[in-house]
């Protein structure tokens, strides 16, 4: 009985995962559709800013020109909203696990799980970040990367260049490096640019 209830503890808090993912990906379409801004870029009006520590590096932008924010390339907007999108989705996912975790009537078991998922979450932030880092050290403009229990996917944008097979397998490589996955579950998409 007590396996029953873990499982069908688990399997709502995978729904409402899902769910979360799926409502802040409309939200998301929305909001952009409705904005007409890509996320992240903003300028300074007439390059004036009452900050002092910003006063000596602000510059004025052209009139009816946006800068964009941290260098971005032309597909730096997919990446930032993207890792946006992925950081909603697990800050949504880590507080029903934690609101399961704090749940007093929870039996150990069911605890010891949301633990468990709490920490593999935690895992796969890690190894997350350690694959784009990595991957953008070795001289690509942009890199993204989704672990999954199943597979790894790795995002890459190149600046306009084909991904070459010495470019897959040093992506692989990074990847299995990183996660211990198989070769067979990474997935490599570049990024149109």
């Amino acid at each position: 009985m007590k396996v029953w209830k873990r499982n069908v503890v688990v399997a709502a808090i995978v729904l409402f995962v899902c769910a979360a993912v799926y409502l802040n990906w409309t939200y998301q379409d929305q909001q952009s559709a409705e904005a007409g801004k890509t996320l992240g870029q903003a300028a300074l009006v007439s390059g004036q800013t009452s900050d002092p520590l910003l006063a000596s590096t602000a510059t004025p932008a052209p009139a009816g020109t946006a800068q964009p924010s941290g260098g971005e390339s032309g597909s730096g907007g997919y990446f930032a909203s993207a890792r946006l999108n992925r950081q909603q989705a697990r800050d949504s996912a880590l507080t029903i696990l934690q609101s399961a975790a704090a749940d007093e009537t929870a039996d150990e078991t069911m605890k010891e799980t949301t633990a468990m998922a709490i920490q593999t979450l935690a895992d796969y932030t890690v190894a997350e970040a350690q694959i784009e880092n990595l991957v953008t050290a070795k001289g690509y403009a942009d890199c993204i990367a989704f672990i999954s229990d199943e597979s790894v996917s790795v995002v890459v944008s190149t600046g306009g260049a084909e991904l070459t097979d010495a470019d897959v397998a040093r992506i692989t490589e990074i990847v299995t490096g990183e996660t211990g996955c198989p070769a067979s579950q990474v997935k490599i998409v570049p990024a149109e640019d």
